[in-house]
């Protein structure tokens, strides 16, 4: 007696079922989550990382060196830590830490308003790229807060206010101010993150037909 057929219907299941859970599984190789709706998966970065850490850098950063403008004398000192740390009120023509401060005038401007430019429009673009707030976003954020303090400066003084003056007696460091701060804590996460990063895991873009023991 011939052995009967399965149904068409039981027949075609695995088939069905292997064309619907291809999509699912390379959403999770892919690192998204096939549920998400659409509007989860196009969230950006971006003003979260501007509400919570470049507009309070920025406003901590000019509201300081609106203290430092009306309470301070060019060159005068306020000892904070003896021997350590002072305030002081200089006005920087460079970039922070007094960087090109002694190209001539025209070509430092145009370079460094060139420079802030591109800074501000690439660290915007990828916040804008940047799906969740993240350390990276928020060195990113800082960066671009320290940045676009410093182009206010440059914009309204023409020149940046730096009132930070560490130092050990005779050693000493440029003069700085908050938004340099920010800059440089910023650039060190992204540094320090480079260095400790791992990669993704090898096992989530291997093969999954490599696992399966061939017959």
């Amino acid at each position: 007696m011939a052995a009967e057929a399965s149904p068409p219907s039981e027949q075609g299941a695995p088939i069905e079922t292997a064309g619907i859970s291809q999509p699912v599984e390379n959403a999770a190789i892919n690192g998204e989550r096939a549920d998400a709706p659409a509007s989860d998966r196009r969230r950006s970065a971006l003003w979260p990382a501007l509400g919570l850490v470049t507009l309070p850098i920025i406003a901590l950063d000019q509201a300081s060196k609106y203290w430092i403008v009306e309470h301070l004398q060019q060159l005068e000192m306020i000892t904070i830590v003896p021997h350590w740390l002072d305030l002081t009120y200089t006005l920087n023509p460079g970039a922070a830490f007094s960087l090109f401060a002694n190209l001539p005038t025209s070509l430092r401007t145009a370079f460094l308003a060139a420079i802030s430019g591109f800074a501000i429009i690439v660290l915007t673009i990828l916040l804008i790229r940047s799906r969740s707030v993240s350390v990276q976003t928020i060195a990113l954020a800082m960066i671009l807060g320290g940045a676009a303090g410093n182009l206010a400066d440059r914009i309204v003084r023409g020149r940046v206010v730096d009132f930070i003056y560490v130092h050990y007696y005779r050693l000493s460091y440029p003069v700085f101010n908050l938004a340099d701060s920010a800059i440089t804590i910023g650039v060190g996460v992204i540094l320090l993150g480079m260095l400790t990063d791992k990669g993704p895991q090898a096992s989530a873009n291997y093969p999954r037909e490599r696992n399966e023991p061939r017959d």
